[in-house]
């Protein structure tokens, strides 16, 4: 079923760009209509988006009713996702306080659908404490805020207020619009991925190899199945998700990462281990720098075990709930894998080869072998991560309909 999306354009600079996204969006197979401001107007006319959408622009309250129709109550009953791009402090703050005084804001009052609020505006109006007030009410009232980026601005100098990407904001629409009943609807998921990192000194760490792009591939995976998700991650080398169904928790410590893990597991349906944790730290970091000596040869670092988190996570979790680990090991695969899926109390081990370069820490591809409880292990071919990611999710969603 195609979905439907009004496109809501207020009196920004980055108005132009609302064009570009309304393209974008319609290359995605969705269905445009478009509002605008009076503000808007003068900087985009109502023509260019007439000719691109072929539906006639909504931009007066006092409009003719078209076969018998309010048209801010049609526009609004029509949209399945409103996107208001850009968002101005003055809509947001008449979004926020239930003014509804022109075309645009009348037709967002009246609606049922999800909001998305993409602001563009200056860093100092961004910042003022009215607009953050604002911002704060629209989140409570359950809309959906992609916050701006920082850049240039329009006024010639750097701050935060700048439209997002047009893809980026193409992206965020497309995830807010997953059918509730796709695999993983309504469904809360918790992904670790990269590394962590242990102080030595205030300038040195023990850390591992890990890129993130195995647990970037299971989130977005579970994203796109229609899951919310949670990324608690580490030291990573990819771009996070940015989904108004996506939370990020950026930690550095295995002990930080087990606090977050176990603040985010009471409220999920499935934890997936796919970070690459330390397995030691040191008993007792320096608080300085430590400084290379002519007349030492040799240096000596005591090192203690870390926290079990997927052990610690075994033991907590309820019976409806799924937990996910991964073993990534250089020798006796299968041995190692099995004795983790034992003593972790696991639902799942999903067991990789580091040692080769194909399916190793910062490739592109992966072969896994899953092991369950009283399953034999399953070795899957040589794929993409992303591919890896996406059959994972089908076997957690296989799991989940099981215990419902």
């Amino acid at each position: 079923m195609v979905k439907h999306v009004a496109v809501y354009v207020t009196g920004s600079i980055a108005a132009y760009k609302a064009v570009e996204l309304v393209r974008t969006l319609q290359k995605k197979g969705l269905t445009v209509r478009v509002a605008e401001t009076k503000a808007a107007t003068e900087l985009v006319g109502p023509a260019t988006f007439a000719s691109l959408t072929k539906h006639r622009v909504f931009t007066d309250l006092w409009a003719e009713s078209v076969d018998g129709h309010v048209p801010h109550i049609e526009l609004a009953d029509w949209a399945d996702l409103a996107v208001v791009v850009p968002a101005t402090a003055n809509v947001i703050a008449k979004m926020a306080n239930g003014i509804a005084d022109d075309a645009a804001t009348a037709a967002l009052l009246a609606t049922s659908a999800p909001v998305a609020v993409i602001p563009a505006m200056n860093s100092q109006m961004w910042e003022n404490p009215a607009t953050q007030r604002n911002v704060r009410l629209l989140k409570e009232d359950g809309r959906l805020l992609m916050e701006p980026t920082t850049g240039y601005l329009a006024e010639g100098y750097q701050g935060k207020g700048r439209l997002p990407a047009v893809g980026a904001i193409a992206d965020f629409v497309e995830t807010v619009l997953v059918a509730d009943g796709d695999q993983l609807g309504k469904r809360r998921v918790v992904v670790t991925l990269g590394g962590t990192r242990e102080p030595v000194d205030p300038v040195r760490f023990l850390g591992n190899r890990s890129s993130g792009k195995m647990g970037l591939a299971i989130a977005e995976a579970a994203l796109n199945a229609g899951a919310t998700v949670t990324i608690i991650a580490g030291s990573a080398q990819v771009k996070l998700p940015v989904s108004p169904r996506c939370q990020i928790v950026k930690v550095t410590t295995t002990e930080e990462m087990a606090t977050a893990v176990k603040q985010k597991l009471n409220g999920a349906d499935v934890l997936v281990m796919a970070a690459a944790v330390a397995d030691f730290k040191l008993a007792s970091p320096a608080k300085q720098k430590i400084k290379k000596a002519a007349d030492q040869s040799t240096y000596q670092l005591t090192l203690v075990p870390t926290v079990d988190i997927l052990k610690a996570a075994g033991k907590l979790k309820r019976p409806e709930q799924l937990v996910i680990g991964f073993a990534a090991e250089t020798n006796d695969l299968l041995a190692h894998a099995q004795q983790k899926l034992v003593d972790k109390q696991a639902d799942v081990i999903v067991a990789n080869d580091v040692s080769d370069s194909r399916t190793g820490f910062g490739s592109d591809d992966n072969q896994v072998t899953i092991l369950r409880p009283n399953w034999q292990p399953a070795k899957w071919p040589l794929m993409s991560k992303k591919a890896v990611g996406e059959r994972l999710v089908d076997l957690i969603a296989q799991l989940l309909r099981k215990e419902d």
